[in-house]
């Protein structure tokens, strides 16, 4: 790999999901508690050194609701309570990141978030969260269409199926991105 460096003042943390009632859900081949804890290191981490940290979750209760064939919960369901919308407490978020709030896997496609990140000059994002192949794959697939470079933390991501996490890090994201372990995002941040 060539060296790599990442400027903080062009460089954005986006954080997926991390969420009352995504967290719930067991996650692997990383567990939720260490997703949150390596999203919120590289938060901390990136903010002291001037970055742009964007938590994003999605809302619950008012997701797209399309014609597919396996849905992502049952229409006689009954809606899930708001606080599961929420973001967990252990994820760090503080006043001066941006939350950015979306309806369906993607946190570009239908919420500010492009134009947030432009605004402020960012030209590389670096991608945590859970869900690897839903909301982690989708935002990476529309932000690099939008002309964002990638970095997609392996370690601080998770999935329900641990076959799936391991398909998008070996197959998938090596063509969108650049993937990279936590602390080798924390040395580029140096």
């Amino acid at each position: 790999m060539n060296s790599f460096h990442l400027h903080p003042a062009k460089t954005a943390l986006v954080i997926i999901d991390l969420q009352q009632g995504i967290v719930a859900i067991p996650a692997v081949p990383h567990p939720s508690s260490e997703i949150v804890q390596k999203s919120a290191l590289l938060a901390k981490h990136l903010r002291e050194k001037g970055g742009t940290v964007v938590y994003v979750r999605v809302d619950i209760a008012n997701v797209l609701q399309l014609p597919v064939d396996a849905p992502s919960r049952a229409s006689n369901a009954p809606p899930p309570p708001p606080s599961a919308s929420e973001l967990i407490p252990a994820a760090g978020f503080q006043q001066g990141d941006l939350l950015i709030t979306k309806r369906h896997w993607g946190a570009f496609a239908g919420t500010e978030l492009e134009n947030a990140l432009r605004q402020r000059g960012i030209a590389t994002v670096i991608l945590t969260g859970i869900s690897t192949n839903f909301g982690v794959e989708s935002t990476a697939r529309q932000g690099t269409g939008l002309g964002f470079a990638f970095v997609i933390v392996e370690d601080a991501c998770g999935s329900r199926d641990a076959d799936d996490h391991r398909f998008a890090f070996e197959k998938i994201f090596p063509r969108l991105a650049r993937v990279r372990k936590t602390d080798e995002v924390l040395a580029a941040l140096a």
